[in-house]
């Protein structure tokens, strides 16, 4: 039989299957559609100290092989996440959820993160120093090595639960960034974000979103993903959580591969609600068509061509 668990930051999942910030919502939205308790966990919405409302409209647009967003990370804000949506998560999810945390400074990191420390339903946090959809924040605090470890050792003094770090792509050298939080106090390393893409209408010569730029995502981006999840397990020792164009069972064995220990289901969701419920179902088939007994045992096991 598939042993599909892993560990991910010292808490043991069913399996590496994890929704993705923002395109699960609070999970409830989902657990209509199908018990959501088969997923390994999920990381809820993208939550800020305040609340937003976000960029103007359009900010959602189709295009080949993916999708650009720039939505601006709306949310309630972090009071309402505790008093309305997680007691409402409560009623349809049993395990810990992954918290994705943003903020505008390195205070509102801290002051969200500490805010949701108390939470019995948050197994980690994953806190998102690279949403490219915001002015001052966001991907500003993850462009650099000193600001993404002020931004980790800040949450890591509020909290004694797991910390993940979100990485961007838009980034000329994502692995100094991701030793830079390791040694800060990261627990883990989350990546990619979208990258920053950019269409234009013919008919209307305007961006396709009102924020003229937004985040890529999408099928197309899979190889960019896997090369930078590739780089950052190498070089770090911690584990990391890889996404990305991920879209089926094989996605999830090559992210493992090249040394993620779970992987996240972003934009697939948005084209397919059923997306993570049907690669989970599919993930045992996979295993035994390349010869896969344990996840947890291929995590990084990539063959380099000079190995014998």
């Amino acid at each position: 039989m598939a042993e599909m668990k892993v560990t991910l930051c010292g808490i043991t999942l069913d399996n590496p299957v994890i929704p993705a910030s923002g395109t699960f919502g609070y999970g409830y939205e989902f657990a209509s559609l199908y018990d959501i308790n088969l997923l390994g966990t999920f990381s809820f919405k993208g939550t800020t100290r305040e609340p937003r409302f976000g960029n103007p409209t359009p900010r959602i647009a189709e295009c080949p092989a993916g999708m650009i967003n720039a939505v601006g990370l709306q949310n309630p804000g972090v009071e309402k996440v505790i008093s309305e949506e997680l007691p409402r998560l409560r009623q349809c999810f049993s395990k810990k959820v992954m918290a994705n945390v943003s903020g505008f400074s390195v205070e509102d990191y801290a002051y969200t993160c500490s805010r949701l420390d108390a939470c019995e339903e948050i197994g980690w946090f994953e806190v998102n120093v690279s949403c490219p959809n915001v002015h001052g924040g966001g991907m500003s605090f993850g462009t650099s090595p000193e600001a993404a470890a002020e931004v980790t050792r800040a949450v890591r003094g509020v909290t004694k639960k797991p910390v993940i770090i979100k990485l961007s792509p838009n980034v000329t050298d994502i692995v100094s960034i991701a030793k830079a939080c390791e040694e800060a106090g990261a627990d883990g390393i989350s990546l990619i974000n979208t990258l920053l893409g950019m269409r234009i209408n013919l008919t209307t010569r305007r961006p396709v979103v009102a924020n003229t730029m937004g985040g890529f995502s999408g099928r197309a981006v899979f190889p960019v993903a896997l090369r930078m999840v590739y780089q950052v397990a190498q070089a770090v020792r911690i584990p990391v959580v890889g996404m990305g164009g991920v879209s089926s069972a094989e996605d999830v064995l090559e992210m493992m591969l090249a040394g993620a220990t779970a992987v996240e289901v972003g934009a697939a969701n948005l084209v397919n609600p059923f997306a993570c419920r049907d690669i989970l179902s599919d993930l045992p088939r996979v295993m035994e068509k390349y010869g896969v007994e344990s996840l947890q045992e291929i995590i990084g096991g990539i063959k380099l061509w000079e190995e014998t």
